[in-house]
């Protein structure tokens, strides 16, 4: 299994067990770190990032040539869509859809996903391509977890932050390549030269230089 397989992984796992924690169910209703998100409507939307990569496993025969993985982020409305687009809004009515079951329930379903997506990575070619129906493109199917790694580790960040309780550790090969992948996406959206001077030269910074 490949390393961005391997570190997907990693993360979806400690993002069930953070799925579990009790603070999460004791504040469920509460609003979320997130703008218009409750709590459980933010972990619905983190348990989906397992449940997505469990529907594209199975092999599709309409599936597309993929296309490159910085082209899904500027193909995807959301990205730098308002809070009030179609698309922000049905991401968060479908994480508060996903939440609708309880805290302990979704917890248990999650469990159950993970254990699928690892039996499944387990088979999958190293040159597996996978078809985003929501999307209407294709991309390589690590490409697409590392797509899901992100979310995984952003949204971690979100709810354990929104719960007030330290973010959950991660190692090194998780950790790496979302900081590249975020770094890739801040520098296609502002510009190389704004990125350096963030990171090298406070004086000269640029209010923002978020990724999204």
């Amino acid at each position: 299994m490949g390393e961005i397989r391997e570190s997907y992984l990693v993360a979806a796992g400690s993002a069930v067990a953070l799925l579990g924690h009790p603070a999460v169910a004791a504040a469920w209703a509460k609003p979320s770190a997130l703008t218009e998100f409750s709590v459980g409507g933010l972990a619905g939307h983190l348990g989906h990032q397992l449940v997505r990569v469990d529907d594209v496993l199975p092999h599709d025969p309409d599936t597309l040539a993929p296309i490159p993985l910085i082209q899904h982020y500027t193909s995807s409305p959301w990205v730098e869509a308002g809070l009030d687009h179609e698309s922000n809004l049905a991401i968060r009515q479908g994480g508060e859809a996903i939440a609708a079951c309880g805290a302990a329930v979704l917890a248990g379903r999650m469990r159950e996903v993970l254990d699928r997506i690892t039996a499944a990575l387990k088979d999958e070619p190293g040159d597996r391509v996978v078809h985003l129906g929501w999307n209407g493109w294709s991309l390589r199917l690590d490409d697409f977890l590392l797509t899901r790694l992100m979310e995984i580790v952003v949204h971690s960040d979100d709810l354990a932050s929104s719960v007030g309780i330290e973010t959950p550790e991660l190692p090194e090969p998780v950790i790496d390549p979302v900081v590249d992948l975020l770094a890739r996406l801040a520098v296609h959206r502002h510009g190389a030269t704004a990125v350096i001077r963030t990171l090298s030269r406070a004086e000269r910074a640029p209010a923002t230089i978020s990724a999204f």
